[in-house]
């Protein structure tokens, strides 16, 4: 998105972009385009002769690194040397047009005919670039028919912003290599940079190969590139002053609102998208990159502010996909459609749209649960016999919930039920009471409990054949001086037996599958820990490591070993894939 003419294209500025018309394909001429004449001649503007090879046939994977690495790039600007790495066309383009605009205003007045023109031709020229140059020839989100493409053609002529092929190869560069050395305009050398600095001084290096093969067989962008001045002119200045001449006698008026002070409001326009877009607002899709959704943006560009979108499904013709979402080009070629001007209308699936919308909402709330306070995982606490937690419970207000044995000692005098219902619940198993017996807890309720763990119950609730008994513990203490004696079953924590070797004597381990009691939560007689999960924990997004396919090395050890042979070794082929002989 510039202003400089294809006539002053520096030479390093290679041809390698690809854009596309309705009948791009098979207008390809049989012979060479006549040769240019006039001003375009003068000017030094050179026919585009049509190819069938893409620029970026022959790249490696490598690219970006490779290139970056090996380019020698210009030194730093510098004051000594601002003066000789200015690009004086683009310069006196930005810079000239809005002082014309600033005098006539000063000098002419504004008659309201002219104003209703400026904002009319302002549309007419930025949907040239839009619907034309950007979403049409620049993504191919649409075919258009051949007077549409010559409309647009010449619109996108007044926005004087270079011709299609010129724009479109700069801006499919933008999107191939967004935010690296080889964008035109990247976001990350700077707000003002992105936005006139990169048309105003030399890049110091070359910017990234882009396809523009499809382009170059395009008659009407073979046409427009030819004949690109003389349509800057008319375009851009003489038709806007005409129109407001003939039709309400305001000639300056229709110059320099209508004709100049409208190019400055076209231009920054094209420029928010390269600035404004890639730093104001949210990324609802992805956040690799710099570009961002905004409504503001929005308006100042004519519907190309969701930003966000556009570079995630560049094809599609859309930029907003929400029906009051400001999109005039989107609505434009949606028109254009329904006259039958416009086919093909490209639309990326809504499925996969959602999933990149699903995609940020998990990476966000995962950012929000790093930075809250967890409760501990059941990995991480004591398993507690159920004599050990009653004896506990005589020093602090522990209860039994779900499995979980919780030390609510600071929360009592604060229940919303009174201190009363906590204090008659200590040393017991109160998950009746809280699971809607005396009430039915909210979510916030099993969250906070949650932070509460201290312990988990042994056998999740009270069972009879896990206690530790009188005659148990009496020949516990005899049992040096009288033989071995039938040990006690003590808390797990206490005594730091081996799960493993309690889980394995199934005999006394067994639990009752008795029926939940009228109104409890069958979960309570589901298994030997019952480790309750609270809601907030529920769609928690925990991070997993992968797990690897077990590589060739592996997989032929593990056959060997049970002497089995594939078709593979049959026929010689693992060992010179393992490099062995």
């Amino acid at each position: 998105m510039s202003l400089v003419t294809p006539a002053l294209e520096r030479s390093n500025m290679f041809d390698q972009v690809h854009t596309v018309g309705s009948d791009s394909e098979a207008s390809l001429p049989a012979t060479p385009d006549v040769k240019t004449s006039g001003i375009d001649a003068f000017a030094g503007i050179k026919p585009i002769q049509p190819t069938f090879r893409p620029s970026d046939e022959d790249i490696p994977d490598n690219y970006v690194t490779a290139t970056i690495s090996k380019q020698k790039y210009l030194p730093p600007v510098t004051w000594k040397n601002l003066f000789w790495n200015i690009q004086w066309i683009s310069f006196l383009a930005i810079t000239v047009t809005p002082t014309i605009a600033l005098y006539g205003f000063f000098t002419t007045p504004l008659q309201r005919k002219t104003l209703i023109w400026s904002v009319i031709y302002y549309y007419i020229t930025g949907l040239g670039i839009t619907a034309g140059y950007h979403r049409l020839w620049a993504h191919r989100s649409y075919n258009a028919s051949t007077p549409l493409q010559y409309g647009l053609a010449i619109a996108g002529s007044g926005a004087v912003q270079g011709s299609i092929k010129w724009w479109s190869r700069g801006h499919r560069a933008h999107h191939r290599y967004t935010d690296t050395k080889l964008d035109p305009y990247s976001a990350h050398e700077g707000f003002w940079w992105a936005h006139v600095g990169w048309m105003i001084i030399k890049p110091r290096g070359k910017i990234g190969v882009a396809d523009v093969s499809d382009l170059t067989r395009n008659k009407v962008v073979r046409w427009q590139h030819k004949n690109y001045l003389s349509l800057l002119f008319i375009m851009g200045l003489i038709l806007p002053t005409i129109v407001a001449g003939l039709g309400w006698g305001d000639w300056r008026g229709g110059f320099f609102f209508a004709g100049a002070a409208r190019l400055v409001f076209v231009h920054h326009s094209t420029f928010c998208v390269n600035s404004l877009a890639h730093w104001l607002g949210d990324k609802p899709f992805d956040n690799k990159h710099t570009p961002c959704d905004h409504f503001f943006t929005a308006l100042c560009t004519i519907g190309e502010g969701y930003h966000n979108f556009h570079h995630q499904f560049p094809m599609d013709f859309r930029n907003a996909i929400k029906w009051y979402q400001y999109d005039p080009t989107k609505w434009f070629i949606a028109a254009m459609s329904q006259l039958g001007l416009a086919s093909h209308l490209k639309r990326f699936p809504d499925n996969e749209i959602r999933k990149g919308q699903y995609t940020m909402k998990l990476q966000q709330l995962q950012e929000q649960g790093d930075k809250l306070k967890w409760p501990k995982s059941s990995n991480e606490l004591p398993v507690i016999s159920w004599d050990d937690f009653q004896a506990e419970a005589k020093e602090r207000s522990l209860i039994a919930i779900h499995g979980f044995i919780h030390d609510c000692s600071s929360f009592a005098e604060d229940h919303p039920g009174g201190a009363h219902l906590i204090k008659r619940a200590i040393g017991t198993d109160a998950t009746t009471a809280f699971f809607g017996g005396v009430y039915d807890h909210s979510n916030a309720a099993h969250n906070l409990l949650a932070m509460m763990r201290v312990g988990i119950l042994d056998g999740g609730m009270e069972v009879e054949h896990l206690k530790r008994r009188h005659a148990d513990s009496v020949s516990s203490f005899t049992s040096a001086e009288s033989g071995p004696s039938t040990p006690s079953l003590s808390s797990a924590s206490s005594s730091s037996a081996d799960l493993q070797s309690l889980l394995s004597d199934t005999d006394s381990l067994r639990l009752q599958k008795a029926a939940a009691p009228t109104g409890q939560p069958a979960a309570q007689v589901a298994s030997k820990w019952t480790l309750a999960v609270p809601p907030s924990e529920k769609l928690r997004i925990i991070p997993t490591s992968p797990e690897l396919r077990p590589g060739l090395i592996q997989r032929r050890s593990s056959i060997t070993s049970l002497d089995m042979k594939t078709r593979a070794d049959e026929n010689g082929e693992i060992s010179p894939m393992l490099g062995q002989e």
